[in-house]
């Protein structure tokens, strides 16, 4: 039997230092992740509030606060940790009660994160 010598030439080189940064970034918990824009974070709200009512989007009111759709202490909580999750970063829970409304919590996630 034959042994074929398989060897790959075009594999791209990385050098040692960019490897190595990377690794200490994400050893570090510093692997950046770019945050999506204000309108994907606000279409991923308004689709969890919707799917939570079970309604369509387009009749979640982004001006409206959370409490007046019924939304109550563990589904914040709730939204807040899938929202954390999606947007791979931590998010105080009780950060809704200080922006009360989509359009609100959007603003200050896209500033503040």
């Amino acid at each position: 039997m034959e042994v074929q010598n398989l060897e790959r030439t075009d594999m791209l080189v990385v050098p040692e230092s960019i490897i190595a940064d990377s690794t200490i970034a994400e050893a570090s918990g510093n692997a950046s992740k770019e945050l999506p824009t204000t309108a994907e974070i606000q279409a991923w709200i308004v689709s969890y509030v919707a799917n939570l009512l079970e309604i369509e989007p387009d009749e979640v009111d982004v001006t409206i606060p959370f409490d007046r759709y019924g939304l109550d202490s563990s589904a914040t909580v709730g939204l807040t940790g899938e929202l954390a999750d999606w947007l791979e970063r931590d998010i105080d829970p009780t950060l809704m009660y200080d922006y009360p409304t989509v359009q609100a919590l959007v603003r200050y996630l896209r500033t503040e994160l």
